[in-house]
């Protein structure tokens, strides 16, 4: 079947968003397709204004509509406290939480030379920075469980020494509802070795 020009043209573009195969890209092409004027215009707006509208904070390296973000200008917030995150992604899923009052640090990547990722590459000078400036009581470190992660958080736990602050990370453990049995080894581990008192 020929697809005409401006149906294929769509797929390609939403195909290019992660995690979005050929196969759902023609679904959200479709579905695109199918919907009122209105509705596709406010997607469109909605799309530009995020892209035109949206800044980097200039302390914390969150998105912003305005030069500092919200959760830096909070009076609400502990400025005691910071959380060192490696994407704007992760401050997301740990203020879903409602657990954490503090502020913010986003490296914008961890360490990796494979992917040409060095010191110099990510927010770290900002973030000594900021620990120097600062009244900071704690910096923990949210980064992934993964080779890369632990090795960022090594190299800062190593640089924060210096400031005589209080540096931890995330705990490491079993998911709630989760199943020992089909649990691997590392995590189960790791949760022995984080267990706490009852």
């Amino acid at each position: 079947m020929l697809i005409p020009e401006t149906l294929q043209r769509a797929i390609d573009e939403l195909s290019k968003l992660p995690s979005i195969g050929r196969k759902s890209a023609q679904r959200l092409a479709l579905h695109i397709l199918k919907s009122e004027v209105v509705d596709v215009q406010n997607l469109s707006d909605s799309l530009i204004d995020l892209k035109e509208k949206t800044k980097v904070c200039e302390k914390c390296f969150n998105i912003s509509e305005e030069v500092v973000c919200d959760i830096c200008k909070s009076e609400k917030r502990d400025k005691s406290l910071i959380c060192v995150v490696e994407e704007i992604s992760d401050v997301i899923a740990v203020e879903r939480t409602n657990e954490f009052s503090g502020l913010y640090h986003v490296l914008g990547g961890v360490l990796s030379p494979l992917s040409g990722k060095d010191a110099e590459s990510l927010n770290i000078n900002e973030l000594l920075a900021r620990v120097k400036n600062g009244n900071i009581s704690e910096v923990i470190l949210a980064l992934n469980p993964d080779t890369e992660g632990e090795t960022t958080s090594l190299y800062l736990a190593k640089l924060l020494k210096q400031y005589n602050i209080k540096v931890t990370r995330l705990a490491r453990g079993l998911p709630i509802g989760g199943d020992l049995e089909f649990t691997d080894e590392a995590t189960i581990g790791r949760a022995v070795l984080n267990r706490i008192q009852l």
